[in-house]
């Protein structure tokens, strides 16, 4: 079992995240193939929104698992699947650090391959899934 699909995000993205608190605050994204592992490294220079790096591995199950790991000493694993133009993200028991909420993510890649629209979104207690914040990611060109 391979990583497969995922390899299509490597390069260098551009961020914004809208986060209540710090709406429209841009960064920087790079995902990078370390053999069979995704690498995706993130920057932001807002303190709010903390720096991050998470590893993608192959899941036992066909999907995927996204150990990740910030600025803040936060660390969590994350089902994931990626797969035609929709990416997701889930945690919804503990690992590495207790449930207070759940969490998940769906991006939509664009039909190009350049941008990825995405929502995450939190549920605490069992109560409905809201909005937490939005992310938009742009791919920088290569040079040529």
């Amino acid at each position: 079992m391979g990583i497969g699909a995922v390899r299509e995000l490597a390069g260098e993205w551009l961020l914004a995240v809208d986060l209540p608190g710090a709406e429209d605050v841009r960064g920087h994204v790079r995902f990078e193939m370390m053999g069979e592992v995704l690498v995706q490294r993130t920057t932001m220079p807002q303190p709010a929104v903390p720096d991050s790096c998470c590893l993608v591995v192959a899941g036992e199950d066909g999907g995927y698992l996204q150990h990740y790991f910030d600025s803040r000493g936060t660390a969590r694993l994350y089902a994931m699947t990626f797969g035609g133009r929709i990416w997701t993200l889930e945690r919804t028991k503990p690992d590495f650090s207790p449930l207070d909420f759940g969490q998940r993510f769906t991006g939509r890649v664009s039909e190009d391959g350049t941008a990825i629209a995405g929502e995450w979104q939190k549920s605490a207690g069992g109560q409905p899934w809201t909005r937490d914040f939005g992310l938009t990611y742009t791919r920088v060109a290569a040079a040529r």
